[in-house]
């Protein structure tokens, strides 16, 4: 079975410019867990759940440049609506990785399980196609399993 086959087609996307504020409420709103980045439809980044909650968390050297023995996580949540001020360009992985409408849902399965994706783009040539997600995958892999014959014992 191929990608193509149980992709969702035509997926939300969002540009580089568009404010985080729409975007958290997106996701928010639609449970969404990332979001394809796409400029003059070219699939330039993904803007994830993780990338937004990241950017609240101090990195090592802020917290040794200040001595923070202890993390300060009213201070962290009271960052978020500086956060959700950010354009996607400013938080969005680049350079993302993808896989093929044509590839078995098995090795697409193989990459994201690797990286700890949730959802992944399709994509060719650079352009978008669509979006799988590990729920697509197992939703395939069990009405197949169900239909040939090997029901629940």
């Amino acid at each position: 079975m191929q990608v193509k086959e149980i992709m969702t087609g035509s997926p939300r996307t969002v540009a580089p410019e568009t404010g985080l504020l729409e975007v958290v409420s997106l996701m928010c709103l639609y449970r969404y867990s990332g979001l394809p980045v796409v400029d003059e439809g070219n699939l330039v980044g993904f803007i994830a759940e993780k990338d937004v909650l990241h950017k609240l968390f101090p990195t090592l050297e802020d917290m040794m440049a200040d001595g923070l023995a202890v993390v300060d996580y009213e201070g962290m949540m009271a960052k978020y609506k500086g956060v959700v001020n950010l354009r996607v360009k400013d938080l969005m992985t680049t350079g993302v990785v993808t896989v093929s409408p044509d590839d078995h849902i098995l090795k697409a399965a193989g990459t994201m399980v690797r990286n700890r994706f949730r959802r992944i783009p399709v994509a060719e040539s650079g352009k978008l196609l669509g979006v799988l997600s590990l729920g697509d995958i197992h939703k395939a892999l069990f009405q197949v399993n169900l239909s040939s014959g090997m029901g629940v014992r």
